[in-house]
């Protein structure tokens, strides 16, 4: 089973554990390769990214951490970069400023332009797809898109779109996320259109060289029944050449090889015969 992470909430963001925690448990399940990346700073108030002014303290901590386990395990420190278009700090430079290892790219957090007022908090003008409340996604898809769920997924993808063709980074997160609150509700994956959105950002991965994420957090917190992306989309990914990694996006220690053995499955059952690990400032392949 792989036995590495770099997909890892400490509680330097929406976390629960500490980072020293977290290095203990995974050494205790002999893990070879640990990679903490907590949601990065963002201009407004939320519960969930780390706050600019810890950013310091927890590229220090990890350093620490990398020194004080350095014979027992690879560690190292990155950032979901959150990107919302227009607002948040372009990744290139929140890299450079933080000397960090590597960055994974996700939207959580989806903004439509033509909708953005000038007066009024930001916070109240992004439509929020993640978290444990579905409650939160439909309110979202009445107040920003009234309730239509074709532009606010295309919305969803053209803003993934944007983060791939505009930032530099290394893996891309749960890139078919906006399919978790719909829950079969308002669309369904075989659907031409939204086959099409999704395969148009998948060439998107390709053509950048991108690492593409197997996120099983879906399946363990139980709020989707399977893994992000869903095994067709594995298997179109595989065809491509897309390269994968199993990430279990822990916001605990005790999450961090969640589903791993059965997101090999699939990755096996798509045609892949490898994923890959990080590995001194570069990306290496190990086979299933």
């Amino acid at each position: 089973m792989q036995n590495f992470n770099l997909h890892t909430h400490s509680v330097y963001s929406d976390g629960k554990s500490q980072p020293r925690e977290i290095v203990e448990e995974a050494i205790r399940q002999g893990l070879t390769t640990l990679g903490f990346s907590e949601h990065s700073p963002l201009p407004f108030d939320n519960t969930f990214s780390v706050k600019s002014a810890d950013m310091p303290r927890y590229v220090a901590e990890i350093a620490q951490l990398k020194e004080d386990f350095k014979d027992k395990i690879d560690i190292y420190c990155a950032l979901e970069a959150d990107y919302l278009t227009g607002v948040s700090e372009p990744f290139a430079v929140t890299k450079e400023k933080y000397h960090l290892d590597y960055l994974i790219g996700g939207v959580h957090l989806v903004v439509d332009p033509a909708l953005r007022q000038a007066q009024g908090p930001l916070a109240e003008q992004i439509w929020f797809i993640d978290g444990p409340k579905w409650e939160v996604y439909d309110e979202g898809l009445q107040k920003f898109f009234g309730g239509d769920i074709r532009r606010a997924v295309r919305r969803f993808f053209e803003q993934s779109n944007e983060m791939i063709e505009n930032e530099k980074f290394d893996i891309i997160a749960h890139f078919d996320k906006i399919k978790m609150h719909n829950r079969d509700r308002y669309f369904h994956e075989d659907e031409p259109w939204y086959r099409k959105l999704a395969l148009e950002t998948l060439d998107l991965i390709r053509q950048k060289g991108l690492v593409m994420e197997i996120n099983t957090r879906g399946i363990y917190k139980k709020r989707y029944n399977g893994f992000y992306p869903s095994p067709w989309l594995m298997e179109e990914a595989c065809k491509m050449g897309v390269p994968a990694i199993i990430s279990a996006d822990a916001h605990h220690f005790s999450e961090i090889t969640l589903e791993f053995a059965a997101a090999e499955e699939a990755l096996k059952k798509a045609g892949f015969r490898s994923v890959v690990n990080f590995k001194d400032g570069h990306f290496i392949e190990i086979g299933l």
